[in-house]
């Protein structure tokens, strides 16, 4: 089975109606979001090494998450669905698990655990709940974070002081905590002539927030020398309304403008980038694109639902991509992922679609990156409930009623985190391959 597209495109049409329906407080202006955005200015720890990739396994950080009565103003943003958060209306097939969270970190809902408890979720724009979750990553061993930035959410001013402030606690909390970070922006859901607007948000971020650029800010990850800055959606298939051409202009700004360029680019493209059918266009001109970057990184989240298909991919594509990005002096950052459901978010969708499998489905995309010559490996997704590829806590003891949720399979919350930074030790040889999940340690 093969589901091509995902979340990050199928519901573009939904994204873009979430930006012009914010609900909540008044909706600020332009000039007093942009007033907020700054350097860094908090201590940095040492951790991983922030000069390189290579070596690294790191996650996808959504952050897209809000709540009512949070400070975002924006409502239930990403847990509800056709404009309303309640049994039978919601986008989420994992529920989070906030045990941990302080109450000023959780939000009650209208769903009930099956013992008549108030259930309660998170808040991305909740400073000490991003903080947290850069916590568990040093805790596991997970080495940092790729932040999304939705290019089509950066319009309205409200979604933009969201989408800054979550860059800024992720920025806070990979120095605190030793971790790398970099910016991806995501290009779904942009009209014709919307990568000026990736453009514009990048000169932003450099003027006021130094992002890459900051001596204060020992996080930001670099490669090759500079600072690294990921651009997702180049090539796909889909429909999209944006060009070839406009994305080769985005890869030769970032790489060569005199002012804002200097930087290392990764591409996320379609898995049939190479070859040119499946999920990618016919047009060999995505090549030229391709090889003005410095990382490929093919988007496979549901193109294989089983251990032994994942052996199969890696087999039939990995290790042809690895082998043509080599010759051509390219690094390659193939995605896995450890399950997959959007059953809440996409009607007809079953639930549980591409199941967990205990860890085992997880484990085997590891484990065959790592024997197709991988030397860098991106996880989706560390928070994405959506789409049901969450490897940060969720709970077993989900809400009871009219919306089902999937669970870990009775696994404890931290297991996939916990497999993550596993699959990092993997990577780098500090673990010998099995053909199992290795045992948790007690």
């Amino acid at each position: 089975m093969q589901i091509e597209f995902g979340w990050r495109w199928a519901n573009a049409v939904l994204l873009a109606g979430l930006v012009t329906a914010a609900a909540g407080a008044a909706e600020p202006t332009r000039d007093e979001v942009l007033a907020a955005m700054r350097s860094y200015e908090g201590p940095s720890a040492d951790g991983v090494d922030r000069t390189t990739l290579t070596g690294k396994v790191v996650a996808g950080y959504q952050g897209w998450f809000t709540a009512a009565g949070d400070a975002a103003g924006l409502g239930w943003h990403h847990y509800q669905r056709r404009g309303e958060f309640r049994p039978g209306r919601c986008s989420i097939d994992l529920w989070p698990d906030v045990s941990e969270l302080a109450e000023d970190e959780k939000f009650a809902t209208p769903f009930r655990h099956a013992d008549g408890r108030v259930a309660h979720v998170f808040s991305s724009h909740h400073r000490q709940t991003v903080l947290r979750h850069f916590c568990w990553m040093q805790e596991y061993g997970i080495d940092g974070v790729f932040v999304q930035r939705f290019v089509v959410e950066t319009a309205t001013p409200s979604h933009l002081r969201h989408l800054n402030s979550v860059l800024a606690h992720c920025r806070e909390g990979a120095n605190q905590h030793g971790r790398c970070y970099a910016l991806m922006y995501d290009l779904s859901g942009l009209r014709a002539g919307g990568i000026e607007r990736a453009i514009d948000d990048w000169k932003l971020l450099v003027d006021r927030m130094r992002l890459g650029r900051d001596g204060a800010d020992h996080a930001y990850l670099h490669h090759r020398g500079q600072p690294l800055v990921a651009v997702w959606g180049i090539g796909f298939n889909d429909g999209r309304a944006y060009t070839l051409a406009e994305c080769d202009r985005l890869v030769e700004f970032l790489k060569n403008d005199a002012k804002y360029g200097g930087n290392a680019v990764l591409v996320g493209v379609p898995t049939g980038w190479r070859t040119l059918d499946r999920d990618a266009i016919a047009d060999r001109a995505l090549y030229a694109t391709i090889q003005k970057t410095d990382i490929v990184s093919p988007w496979t989240v549901g193109r294989y639902d089983s251990p032994d298909e994942a052996g199969q991919h890696a087999e039939r594509v990995w290790k042809s991509d690895i082998a043509w990005c080599r010759e051509r002096g390219l690094d390659y950052l193939p995605v896995v992922f450890p399950g997959f459901s959007w059953h809440n978010l996409r009607r007809g969708a079953r639930l549980d679609e591409i199941p967990r499998r205990k860890r085992e489905f997880l484990w085997r995309q590891f484990a065959e990156a790592k024997e197709a010559g991988a030397t860098m490996i991106y996880t989706a997704m560390f928070d994405e409930l959506d789409e049901g590829t969450a490897i940060f806590k969720c709970t077993s003891d989900v809400p009871m009623g009219a919306s089902p949720f999937v669970t870990f399979e009775g696994l404890p919350s931290d297991h996939y985190l916990r497999l993550t930074g596993m699959g990092g030790k993997l990577l780098r040889g500090e673990l010998e391959p099995t053909e199992q999940p290795p045992a948790r340690s007690p």
